[in-house]
């Protein structure tokens, strides 16, 4: 098959749609495995960025992004009439939710009817963005088809489902498990083709719906286990137990056990809203998943528990939350990265501000931060600093931060992911959630 041919010998033009935290690392990947690659992405300023060889993103270098900008490798545009050139098209675009939890997918259709308009026979098209089961067929099928292509024939379709891990510096893009589903048998050949080029390892599947469910399951596991250390967090603390010692306690056990640790509440790209759309799916089959959907709720009742158990410790000292200056250490939804995407940071200070909070933070990795319609700049982390707050609330732990200096200073630590566990001195003033 000529795709095939072309794919081996590194000649076919590749485009990804999509320059963020998944498409930008997937298109640096494939420039420097030897293929042109286009990246279209409708934020002009991300496509100068990637242009003058300037990252934005935690896990691509400068240094490799300049590299394959400076070989040609790897071009930007914000235009979609650069489709046309390319043999293999990866769609990389966000799907949030609505406000009412239900799956947002514009973007796949908006980028599916461009695409539409450019597409070619002897085409790969491959969605990568995480979504319910059905979609691959339903919405990107199903339209490029309109065009008079034939599946598995001239036109190949795949699922293939990214598994980025921000900040994670054993496991990248190119030596984690690539799942692919293709349409057809031939659809899978070829896909499974393409990504050898690049990842070490290719598990394929019968079909992209399987590949889609496999992705949402994969978060709705992580969802439902940390939903269940953070209920057992809220009996800990009224039992008046060290949640983290019970956890490292049950994890001596060398089967059966594996350990999730609680915290403010979930976030990021993935964990939030990934369980939402396969709940959303499943009632079109009469299935009402109350499981995912408890989990959920007890992840996002986490905020209101942390806000409620900073005013039992403010009252304890005999202040009130109304106007106490509470110090916020670390806002982005993970450590050691710097996306806020979905933090649950962002609640605890929303939920703050309502109490009447003065609040102020420091993040290394978040220089500025909107909570509400109030913008925030992020603090250099002093001992008067620490001092002049009634509290400083440790909302992600960044390795950054010294914990020393934190607790030798602070009146009261209330830490939400026991970033505080190797610090020995004056541990009295150090509150854990439970």
């Amino acid at each position: 098959m000529k795709l095939i041919e072309k794919i081996k010998d590194r000649s076919a033009q590749i485009g990804v749609v999509g320059l963020g935290y998944v498409g930008l690392p997937l298109a640096v990947l494939q420039a420097k495995t030897g293929f042109s690659v286009m990246g279209i992405e409708e934020v002009p300023e991300k496509v100068d960025q990637v242009n003058q060889g300037n990252s934005y993103i935690s896990d691509v270098s400068g240094a490799d992004l300049r590299e394959v900008v400076e070989r040609k490798r790897l071009l930007a545009t914000t235009e979609f009439s650069a489709l046309k050139g390319c043999d293999i098209v990866l769609i990389c675009v966000p799907t949030p939710l609505t406000p009412n939890k239900e799956p947002d997918i514009s973007a796949i259709v908006r980028v599916t009817q461009q695409l539409a308009q450019h597409a070619h026979p002897n085409m790969l098209v491959i969605l990568e963005s995480t979504t319910y089961p059905g979609t691959t067929e339903e919405i990107v099928l199903a339209r490029l088809t309109e065009e008079g292509l034939t599946v598995g024939e001239n036109l190949f379709v795949a699922f293939s489902p990214e598994r980025v891990d921000p900040g994670n510096p054993q496991f990248k893009t190119h030596n984690t498990y690539k799942l692919v589903g293709g349409v057809t048998q031939t659809c899978q050949e070829v896909a499974k083709t393409f990504y050898e080029q690049s990842i070490m390892k290719i598990f394929p599947l019968s079909s992209p719906r399987v590949a889609e469910m496999a992705k949402v399951f994969e978060n709705v596991f992580r969802s439902v286990n940390i939903a269940l250390v953070n209920e057992l967090t809220l009996l800990c603390d009224r039992m008046n137990l060290n949640v983290y010692e019970v956890i490292d306690a049950a994890a001596t056990k060398n089967f059966g056990f594996m350990p999730f640790y609680p915290g403010p509440g979930v976030g990021g790209h993935c964990i939030p809203l990934d369980p939402y759309y396969l709940a959303w799916k499943s009632k079109e089959y009469d299935i009402h998943t109350r499981f995912i959907e408890l989990a959920g709720e007890i992840n996002e009742n986490m905020p209101y528990f942390v806000v409620s158990k900073l005013q039992r410790i403010l009252n304890q000292r005999c202040l009130c939350l109304n106007g106490s200056k509470i110090l916020v250490l670390g806002v982005t939804y993970k450590e050691n990265i710097g996306d806020p995407r979905e933090s649950p940071a962002t609640k605890v200070m929303e939920l703050l501000q309502q109490e009447g909070a003065h609040l102020t933070y420091c993040d290394p990795f978040a220089p500025n931060l909107m909570v509400g319609d109030q913008k925030y700049k992020s603090q250099p982390l002093s001992p008067t600093a620490l001092q002049e707050s009634a509290c400083s609330l440790i909302l992600t732990a960044h390795s950054a931060f010294d914990y020393d200096l934190i607790v030798e200073h602070a009146p009261v630590v209330f830490d939400t992911r026991n970033g505080t566990k190797n610090v020995k001195r004056h541990r009295e003033r150090i509150v854990l959630l439970s």
